[in-house]
């Protein structure tokens, strides 16, 4: 069934498109406004990044939930109730006194709503417009994503300097609103019969992948393998390998519960037969790497601008403008300039120009250098991002038939924010791992800093330092009692150091980039939709 006129199907364009960006704003705009958050709820960078990572981590694991509970209840009903809870965790957000209440309604309630929407936007598309003008329908709903993603740094940097960040997200509620208004127009296909949700999947899959991030999440802290001293450990490893381990050991369990239960005729969570769609596998893995590397720039690079060179989040989102700027290019402008081209070119392309952004950035970071060192690797960064999102989408959805689509829907946004969750929380760690490393090493070389404090900063420090500007430690260090001499001499190791710890979590970014492109050869070379084999 298909909306019925050209003004009612716009609205319902118009009101998926606006979900698609709430869903993906808040992520943009928290990176950018980290150092006003942690001050205003009591806590650290490390916190907020939890948040961050909790809040992409809820949605991964019960995406694919989300999925099947509109397919039971209906996806206008499941985008409906996802659209209270949204509301309800950003009105919660927006009042939110410390950490523990941030995250209840950041990271849980917000993530929880979105894990309905996000799936049912998918099968709403599909309901509501003809297999004809899906693609470019897609393409809208994604092009909305890449603006939520251009624009956040802009919005809740100008909100966050001029008012609160708080801001934000009470006018995310106004939005809520707005759509939950506006959803009554959205033509939807009866449910399925009830039949038993899979309780056991559920549990299995949100165990499954909530050990193997929380471990990633806490290595900086815990050490990867070998625990760093007063970390926990079991057999002398540490935890993070323990719960990785068991996390995909516990995601191998989930995937044999599928198929056991289909192979007895009950309804799965998931059809795992459907990973079997070499065109879905390869839209899902690449969508997971778009995002973990996306959202480990998104954190890694604010972290530079407002921390390390102290600008302010209105300032910080002017210097990423250059992102969303080639952003929106591409990923408007490929499907228009180029609509028959291959999507496995346009998505290695996009890979590359996005390796050639972060390869610069890592060249041109020392200690010394001004904000305009992003301009250029940004450039790059957006069309990368850009290309991969103008294809993405298109790719993945129309691999299975359309009675499927809630099911690919789940399974596309838990590849994106399993993909997300892990590049905030592998960013963070190997910021913080690398930082330490550092900060401890320059201490303990310099003839400056009395050999009894850098031993002192040894045994205190080793779990992990804190990302701060200089600012801040030279005002702990006066708090301190520690002398001119010696407080400077610190101060100057810390620069140093977030040099250098900036500079190899982008570098891994970087190879996880490289180590990306193998996985291109899984996309089609014939563009969606085209007809015509020949046009590949």
């Amino acid at each position: 069934m298909t909306a019925s006129t050209k003004t009612g199907a716009g609205l319902v364009l118009l009101t998926l498109a606006s979900s698609q960006f709430l869903m993906t704003l808040d992520s943009s705009v928290m990176n950018v406004s980290i150092a006003q958050v942690a001050t205003d709820v009591g806590t650290t960078v490390t916190g907020v990044q939890t948040a961050i990572t909790l809040y992409t981590l809820v949605m991964a694991t019960m995406m694919i939930t989300g999925g099947k509970i509109g397919t039971m209840i209906g996806r206008r009903r499941a985008f409906s109730i996802g659209c209270v809870i949204y509301g309800a965790g950003s009105f919660t957000t927006a009042l939110a006194p410390n950490l523990t209440v941030l995250i209840i309604g950041w990271s849980l309630l917000e993530g929880l709503g979105a894990a309905l929407i996000m799936p049912a936007i998918v099968a709403l598309v599909a309901s509501n417009f003809p297999a004809a003008e899906r693609p470019r329908a897609y393409g809208l709903v994604a092009a909305a994503g890449a603006i939520a993603v251009a624009a956040g740094p802009l919005i809740g940097g100008a909100v966050t300097t001029w008012w609160t960040w708080r801001l934000v997200f009470a006018g995310e509620v106004v939005i809520v609103v707005a759509i939950l208004a506006a959803a009554r127009k959205i033509v939807d296909v009866a449910p399925e019969e009830r039949k038993p949700l899979d309780v056991v999947g559920i549990l299995l899959s949100a165990a499954g992948l909530g050990m193997a991030v929380y471990g990633v999440l806490r290595s900086g802290e815990w050490g990867w393998v070998l625990p760093k001293p007063g970390a926990p450990d079991l057999a002398g490893v540490s935890y993070t390998t323990w719960l990785v381990l068991a996390g995909l050991v516990v995601v191998r369990v989930f995937f044999w519960w599928e198929e056991r239960r289909a192979a007895s005729g009950r309804e799965p969570l998931v059809q795992v037969s459907m990973l079997g769609n070499r065109q879905l596998a390869g839209g899902l893995t690449m969508f997971f790497f778009q995002f973990l590397i996306q959202a480990g720039l998104f954190f890694t690079i604010p972290l530079f601008l407002s921390v390390a060179l102290g600008l302010t989040a209105l300032e910080t989102g002017v210097r990423l403008l250059p992102l969303s700027v080639t952003l929106l290019i591409a990923a408007i402008g490929v499907p228009k300039v180029w609509p028959h081209a291959s999507p496995r070119r346009v998505v290695t392309w996009g890979l590359v120009a996005l390796l050639a952004g972060i390869v610069s950035l890592v060249g041109a970071l020392e200690v010394g250098a001004g904000a305009s060192i992003v301009t250029v690797p940004l450039l790059f960064a957006g069309l990368g991002v850009g290309a991969l999102a103008s294809q993405l989408g298109a790719v993945t959805v129309s691999a299975m038939p359309d009675e499927m689509s809630g099911e690919v829907g789940g399974l596309q946004n838990t590849a994106t924010n399993l993909g997300a969750s892990l590049g905030t929380a592998l960013a963070g760690s190997v910021l913080i791992g690398a930082l330490t490393a550092s900060f401890l090493a320059g201490i303990d070389a310099n003839p400056a800093v009395p050999h009894e404090v850098a031993q002192q900063a040894s045994v205190d420090l080793a779990g992990g330092i804190p990302f701060l500007s200089d600012a801040q430690l030279d005002q702990a260090l006066t708090d301190a009692g520690v002398s001119d001499s010696t407080a400077q001499a610190v101060v100057d190791a810390n620069t140093s150091a977030r040099i250098d710890a900036l500079r190899i979590s982008l570098s891994v970014l970087g190879l996880l980039t490289l180590v990306s492109l193998f996985f291109t050869r899984l996309l089609p070379t014939r563009p969606v939709g085209d007809p015509d084999p020949a046009q590949a």
